[in-house]
């Protein structure tokens, strides 16, 4: 084991004496370590050896689960007589069971013992994700109170796996999203094997809950658009329920007398359940994926020690003075997509999709796309005229946001340049895959200024105050020597306000363009992440890339690309957040 105890060293009668009310000397704190820190001849070559392997036993320990749950997931799909979807949420039922005891011996005991939080990351956790945390956490408890619903509705065709997965997942949702709004800033420094282990395991049952999320996703899309099909070609003919048959397999039906008995009957609680899972659904893989970008935070954190020497007194806060322009072409642009969106999706939905729609989506995407490109090179040129310093410090928060920024602007690269290579290899010169052309050429530029843009301004030291600096100074200074005069605090405010005016005056226009920058991408990546988030799917539609790879391998395609393009979207936006708030 790691570090299990803490113990006092006894001070030495060289040492000078310490009030009983002061702060313990965090250098007198010694921790117990493995065997591998014991016998290593230097103590902070043992430490980092210990904290390496304690890190690559998690780590394996994560892997094997992953593998495990990918191994059930895989024969779910390839071989549904002998694993079905039942046994699949019986294995997650139990590794969410598991989680649940840990986090409650964390909440209760790990983190109550002596010495156990010593230091707390300030740049883990940003309240931007712990929101979007509790939103989607209460989007997914509400998913699965519509799941249980619709089973309800259907019990005599419904197994009690059904009902229990959902009750079990209602649970591990709030219980995770409370732990990680109280905890996610956490430098654990006790019980660091079983804290590392506990937390792997939970980022690979979130992970496996990504994975049955974005299957079961791929398969709707699947099944949906094969019945578009069959209606087109029985032109003429009623429609098929396609909607009450996708519910049902979403809801898990797996077999085909399964999807005829669980057809949702013409009651308005049925209707009202089955369009808010369908609506609802997208929330539950947004949600696995940011906490374990949180728990991934926190396994780095176990252990660490932060030095506050260089933490700034002055936290940066968001405002919105001084930004006029970046609000308004952002809300132009929300709103223009919003109402590009609600077209789509009222053509697109229909038996026959009309060319025209398509078009106007992708013309829509090809205006706003190089729009963004700009705004982020001219960001990314602002950002060298500044000439500030480069934040070097250890930020485990900020070198994971560059790895998922980078990871999950992947899914649409890739999206887009198979789309490319089926366009060019078919029919470039007719109008819509010209549009589909072009649309993924500027989505390829965008992701790459974009990252460039964030990636740059996440390593630049924020911008303090000095105004605010100033005045929390001469507040504290007034506070300690209570005889200094009003008249003399007064002139040296004013004196100091006046340089702070003046230094102001030349760098202003960087730091307003930054933030015009900075906020007008912030809307654009919002409405980006809404169209595909609510069901904008053209490249499952416009049926080029399908004809030309096939359809399982284009869905294959997609459905990797797809749910990461639209993480990539959401992630960018707290990104641009802290590069807004530090400009």
């Amino acid at each position: 084991m790691l570090a299990n105890k803490v113990s006092r060293q006894k001070p030495c009668h060289h040492c000078t004496h310490r009030p009983a009310s002061a702060a313990p000397d965090h250098s007198t704190i010694h921790y117990e370590k493995s065997w591998l820190y014991r016998h290593c001849s230097s103590p902070v070559q043992g430490d980092r050896q210990s904290q390496k392997a304690g890190q690559l036993f998690s780590g394996l320990l994560a892997m094997n689960v992953v593998f495990l749950g990918s191994a059930f997931l895989s024969s779910m799909i390839f071989n549904h007589v002998a694993i079905t979807l039942a046994d699949v949420w019986i294995l997650l039922s139990i590794l969410k069971v598991l989680c649940l005891c840990w986090i409650v011996y964390y909440v209760l005991g790990t983190s109550r013992q002596p010495h156990a939080v010593l230091h707390r990351d300030d740049h883990a956790g940003p309240i931007w994700l712990r929101g979007s945390l509790l939103l989607f956490g209460a989007f997914s408890v509400l998913l699965n109170v519509f799941e249980i619903g619709y089973s309800v509705i259907h019990i005599q065709c419904k197994s009690q796996v059904q009902i229990v997965f959902p009750c079990i997942e209602i649970l591990f949702v709030g219980t995770q999203a409370v732990f990680l709004w109280h905890h996610s800033k956490d430098c654990i420094q006790v019980q660091h094997n079983l804290t590392r282990c506990g937390l792997m395991l939970t980022i690979a049952t979130n992970l496996l809950l990504w994975l049955l999320a974005v299957t079961n996703d791929s398969i709707h899309e699947e099944i949906e658009s094969q019945l578009r099909d069959v209606e087109q070609r029985f032109a003429g003919k009623a429609p098929l329920p396609h909607i009450h048959i996708l519910a049902s397999l979403t809801s898990g039906a797996t077999t085909g007398n399964e999807t005829v008995l669980c057809t949702c009957p013409n009651t308005t609680a049925c209707k009202v359940f089955q369009k808010g899972y369908i609506l609802l659904y997208p929330f539950n893989t947004e949600f696995c994926l940011v906490c374990c970008s949180m728990l991934y935070v926190m396994w780095k954190n176990v252990g660490r020690r932060i030095s506050h020497h260089h933490a700034p007194h002055i936290k940066p806060k968001f405002k919105l003075q001084g930004v006029v322009f970046g609000p308004l072409l952002g809300a132009a642009a929300v709103m223009i997509g919003i109402c590009v969106f609600m077209m789509y999706q009222i053509q697109a939905t229909g038996s026959a999709p009309n060319r025209q729609v398509f078009v106007m989506y992708y013309s829509y995407y090809i205006v706003l796309l190089p729009l963004m490109s700009a705004a982020a090179v001219i960001g990314t040129i602002i950002h060298a005229l500044e000439k500030k310093d480069l934040d070097t410090l250890k930020n485990p928060t900020r070198s994971l946001d560059v790895v998922l920024l980078m990871g999950a602007a992947l899914g649409q690269i890739g999206m887009s340049y198979f789309s490319i290579v089926a366009i060019v290899a078919t029919n470039p010169r007719d109008l819509l895959n010209s549009l589909i052309l072009s649309y993924s050429v500027l989505l390829i530029f965008q992701h790459i200024t974009q990252n460039v843009f964030i990636i740059d301004g996440l390593h630049r030291q924020p911008f303090v105050d000095k105004e605010e600096e100033s005045k929390e100074e001469w507040n504290h200074e007034a506070h300690n020597q209570r005889r200094v005069s009003v008249l003399e605090l007064g002139q040296e405010i004013r004196r100091v306000s006046l340089s702070y005016i003046h230094t102001y005056s030349h760098l202003s226009w960087k730091r307003k363009a930054l933030r015009e920058i900075s906020f007008f991408l912030v809307l654009c990546n919002i409405i980006l992440w809404i169209m595909p988030t609510f069901g904008a799917h053209p490249v499952f539609e416009n049926g080029l890339e399908k004809s030309f790879y096939g359809y399982s391998t284009w869905f294959a395609i997609v459905n990797f690309g797809l749910p990461l393009g639209v993480f990539y979207r959401m992630h960018s936006v707290g990104g641009l957040l802290e590069v807004y708030v530090t400009a």
